[in-house]
């Protein structure tokens, strides 16, 4: 396969098994048999994480247990029991998991607003601090994605992102972000959303795909995925990146166009975006603020 287009089809595999006698890999699964000896192929278990033992076969050859620093903790199974295996896998799988971290994205010129969105208040603080504040239990770190003027602004305890794609909308700060760590899944919230709670980000978290490339919840308006309350996982940087290269700067032709985990929505209500003076003051009067 050729060397630029394997990363591309590597993107889209959540694990990739290969031939340990004639490649090299990572992490390595070893099947014991006799007619197989190991001796002399030891150099190549660098991270054994699996043991499978053939008919036969009852424990770990010596030459694999003095090899092998951690062999006691080395899991050991039948090669014929492929439920145990399968569910050996399942769970690697989720080990393998990307660290969730969270985004805010503030970078908006909110210009039918007329105001900055992300300063207004809803809930005793600006929106940019509660969104924050509803992402931080379920993510590793939260930081704010904004303009680069904006930068300067952001309230202490807070940590800025300025963009470093420019002018390109919400793909600013989703880019920007991937571009700052890449091997991150990032929750992203828009700044503007004063119905979300934490519940629903924890419905989105509790029920996110990482094989695919975005975990999203389908629009109450139509059935396309909402790009702004989405799980977009490091395999989204270059399908991104793509479209860009394509002339689209829109997360939702993304979304539409890939592989994601499409969920509806448990509170749909609290997916609705206020961009408007007379949808603030709708807003206000149904959240109780005077």
């Amino acid at each position: 396969m050729d060397k630029f287009i394997q990363p591309q089809w590597l993107n889209e595999q959540s694990l990739v098994l290969v031939n340990g006698n004639h490649f090299r890999a990572r992490q390595q699964v070893v099947i014991i048999d006799p007619r197989k000896p190991l001796d002399k192929k030891l150099d190549r278990l660098t991270d054994v994480r699996l043991v499978l033992l053939s008919e036969g076969q009852t424990e770990l050859p010596a030459v694999l247990r003095n090899h092998l620093p951690n062999a006691a903790e080395v899991p050991v199974l039948p090669l014929a029991d492929t439920d145990a295996i399968a569910a050996w896998a399942q769970q690697w799988l989720r080990e393998q998991q990307p660290p969730l971290r969270g985004l805010v994205l503030t970078g908006g010129r909110s210009q039918r607003m007329q105001q900055d969105k992300s300063r207004l208040r809803y809930h005793q603080r600006e929106q940019r601090e509660h969104a924050a504040a509803l992402l931080a239990p379920l993510c590793q770190d939260v930081l704010i994605s904004c303009r680069p003027d904006q930068a300067a602004d952001v309230p202490a305890g807070l940590t800025a992102l300025p963009d470093q794609f420019l002018d390109l909308g919400p793909m600013s700060g989703l880019l920007t972000a991937f571009r700052h760590d890449p091997n991150a899944a990032w929750l992203v919230v828009a700044c503007d959303l004063p119905f979300l709670t934490e519940a629903t980000l924890r419905h989105l978290v509790q029920h996110r795909h990482a094989g695919r490339v975005a975990t999203a919840f389908q629009s109450p308006d139509n059935e396309f995925p909402e790009p702004l309350i989405t799980i977009w996982e490091p395999r989204s940087y270059p399908v991104l990146l793509q479209f860009l290269a394509l002339g689209y700067s829109c997360p939702r032709k993304a979304l539409i166009n890939s592989d994601i985990e499409l969920l509806p929505a448990p509170a749909p209500q609290e997916l609705r975006n206020v961009n408007t003076p007379a949808e603030r003051a709708a807003a206000q009067q149904e959240l109780g603020i005077r």
